[in-house]
């Protein structure tokens, strides 16, 4: 704590120096210390966990600790291959639109800085989306140490130091409509702009150790903070979108001023104690349970409401309990993950099933949860941000816990409605990702954010810049420290150069070509003399892992759904093999997801799969294709297909009499007709064109 504390006083010291005057017709750029403190070309790495994407560093209430941004790199297979698309195409493409005409958004930051003329343009969260964005580059340079990079963001950030008003506030649609006040009315999204400044900029402190970002950071919490930590009713349901929490603690984290610490628990506190009811400050968004304030957090049992805001609140509300170690955080978060992931959630690991609808206590809700089991698959929403919020929160109850449950969420998200949201080439998005698609079935220009195609840029941009900088941070999510060792939570090709907790060296190379094979072989580059602990995540979809060391039997414990435990001498040259046998799967649903009744859908490792029209006779309806039971299926990697997917190869059965005539009519006895098809990725779907899709199929059991 001591190391936090005086950092905290050096930048508030230097905040205090820098600060100008702003005249009313010209503002003046706010001094940051950044070349007092550090030149860019000489950067220090930080001791271990203090530059993490989450800083445990002073941490007893988690049972995994972070290892350092940049600390593992993809080297070869799938995610190399996915981080190098986010690093040539989709980061530069994100900044070519974000930083253009067409997103607006450094044209917003530039009119609120005097730099540029003109009106406000984009969503009231558009400021959060280019702070995401600006994440997602830390990470890369992160990995490159790009100089153009950290030139560019440096920009960024002195035309957003500039845009800063005198006493911290920055949102620059309040900044530039002089007919709304500050913190006027919630539906503006203040804290949800808020709550990505703050974690933005922590990060590219952790990354570049520059403070120029992390002053303005401090700057404006520093005012929230005399604004929200009064009590004041008019103030106190005002944090609906509570992206602020994680970056208050993350804040705190970063330069050790406990006050953020107690704003982002106030901001929790303040949910359910408030009577509900239409104010000035609510008009015109939801209130009760679409925004999770009927009911207080430690009383809630059942995820309500808008999915991305109530995930984005959870895994606040983890971080705060990192910190704190309240029972009632914990014991309230622990019910609610077993909710979302047990009874509303979708084979893909997407959130939220409905565009419209209510909560169980009947209150109206947007983009959310509905009743528990109520799973459309073709009117699902499943925004993308609420996918990678699923995983956002999951990562954190595995930090609290060290179980591998959470992290087979993760694996599911990343690896189905995650990456789903964008296309392959990395320049066009979903926002919605439902589970069955049938031509006709929708009219899409009565949707604002649902589309037959992916697009080159949504009016709604949040999605995208989240999604994005998920990709370019994956890698820091890979391993954690534990008591006595390292933590293997997700496969690929990577190396890993860190420090245990107890400051001693290791260095790992995993090399594997998962998630289309099961084999996945970890060599010890360096390591202590002394005993430590590897732990290996057994995914819960496999059965009958093996784990050998230098070819020979491990002889430990190894169960699906659980970190297998290896502790032992190491010695540089060791190899630990994992074997994941990646038997094609039936999964069936719920008894209660009438939805998916005597359907199945195909799971192969974390791979959720999907048929689509592409692969099937011409005219052919999704929904006349039924799976046979005994027909074989062939897993077969196609590396010029699709950027390189294992499809599964079967034949299925097209029904050639189906009902298309009436809403009912009598049966006729099924006339079929056999067909080789395949089946692809589930994130790989309309990269062929528009497309009928479906991951539900009915199926013969013979």
């Amino acid at each position: 704590m001591m190391k936090k504390s005086i950092l905290a006083v050096l930048v508030l010291l230097i905040y205090s120096c820098g600060k100008q005057t702003k005249s009313n017709d010209q503002k003046q750029e706010i001094i940051t210390n950044q070349e007092i403190q550090v030149n860019s070309n000489d950067v220090t790495s930080k001791p271990s966990q203090e530059s993490g994407i989450i800083n445990y560093s002073e941490n007893s209430h988690v049972a995994l600790k972070s290892i350092n941004i940049g600390d593992c790199q993809w080297t070869e297979g799938f995610w190399a291959d996915k981080f190098n698309v986010a690093k040539n195409v989709m980061v530069p493409y994100m900044g070519e639109v974000l930083c253009g005409d067409v997103g607006h958004a450094l044209n917003n930051f530039k009119i609120a800085a005097g730099e540029k003329e003109g009106d406000h343009k984009g969503m009231k969260w558009h400021d959060g989306d280019f702070y995401k964005f600006m994440e997602a580059k830390a990470y890369v340079y992160a990995q490159t140490k790009d100089q153009k990079l950290l030139d560019e963001l440096d920009e960024y950030i002195r035309i957003i130091g500039k845009a800063q008003e005198e006493d911290g506030y920055l949102q620059t649609q309040i900044q530039l409509e002089p007919k709304v006040n500050r913190y006027q009315n919630r539906r503006y999204h203040e804290m949800y702009n808020t709550g990505h400044l703050l974690t933005s900029a922590c990060i590219h402190h952790r990354v570049t150790g520059k403070t120029n970002f992390l002053n303005i950071a401090v700057k404006h919490a520093d005012y929230l903070y005399e604004i929200f930590m009064p009590e004041d009713e008019n103030y106190g349901r005002f944090g609906f979108n509570q992206t602020q929490i994680m970056g208050l603690v993350e804040l705190y984290r970063t330069v050790g001023d406990k006050k953020y610490l107690k704003l982002a628990e106030k901001f929790i506190n303040n949910r359910g104690k408030y009577k509900v009811e239409e104010t000035p400050s609510t008009k015109g968004y939801p209130i009760g349970d679409m925004v999770q304030e009927f009911i207080p957090l430690r009383k809630s049992k059942e995820a309500v409401g808008h999915a991305v805001l109530a995930l984005y609140y959870y895994a606040g509300a983890a971080d705060v309990y990192a910190e704190t170690g309240e029972k009632a955080l914990i014991d309230a978060l622990d019910g609610l993950w077993e909710n979302v992931t047990q009874k509303k959630m979708y084979v893909t690991g997407a959130l939220g099933q409905a565009h419209y609808g209510a909560s169980t206590n009947r209150q109206m809700i947007e983009e959310g949860f509905i009743d528990e089991y109520m799973m459309p698959n073709m009117t699902a929403y499943n925004e993308t941000c609420a996918n990678i919020c699923n995983s956002m929160f999951s990562k954190r109850m595995l930090d609290i816990h060290g179980e591998s449950k959470y992290a087979d969420i993760m694996e599911l998200v990343v690896y189905n409605s995650g990456l789903s949201g964008i296309s392959l080439e990395g320049k066009d998005y979903y926002y919605a990702n439902p589970l069955r698609v049938i031509d006709g079935s929708r009219d899409y220009s009565k949707m604002n954010t649902e589309f037959p195609i992916r697009q080159p840029y949504l009016n709604c941009f949040c999605c995208p810049p989240n999604l994005v900088r998920t990709i370019c941070k994956l890698s820091g999510w890979a391993y954690s420290k534990s008591e006595n060792g390292i933590t293997v939570n997700l496969y690929g090709g990577n190396t890993l150069s860190t420090t245990l907790l107890d400051g001693s060296k290791i260095e790992l190379i995993q090399k594997t070509d998962y998630p289309w094979e099961g084999e996945v072989n970890i060599s010890i580059a360096k390591c202590k003399e002394e005993a430590f602990d590897i732990k290996l995540r057994i995914p819960d979809w496999t059965q009958g892992a093996q784990i050998f060391i230098n070819g020979k039997d491990a002889k430990v414990d190894v169960s699906a759904g659980n970190f297998a435990v290896i502790n032992r001498n190491w010695s540089e040259g060791d190899i630990l093999t994992l074997n994941m046998p990646m038997d094609v799967t039936f999964i069936e649903g719920h008894t209660r997801i009438e939805e998916v009744r005597n359907q199945v859908a195909l799971k192969r490792g974390p791979i959720v799969y999907c048929l689509e029209s592409p692969d099937l006779p011409k005219n052919t309806k999704i929904v006349d294709v039924y799976l046979k039971s005994n027909a074989s299926i062939k897993p077969e990697f196609k590396p010029d297909f699709l950027e390189g997917v294992t499809t599964l190869d079967t034949e299925v059965l097209l029904r050639k009499n189906s009902n298309e005539k009436s809403m009912y009519s009598k049966v006729e006895k099924p006339v079929f007709e056999s067909y080789k098809a395949q089946l692809v990725p589930y994130y790989s779907w309309s990269n062929r064109g528009q497309a009928e899709m479906s991951v539900w199929l009915p199926i013969i059991w013979e």
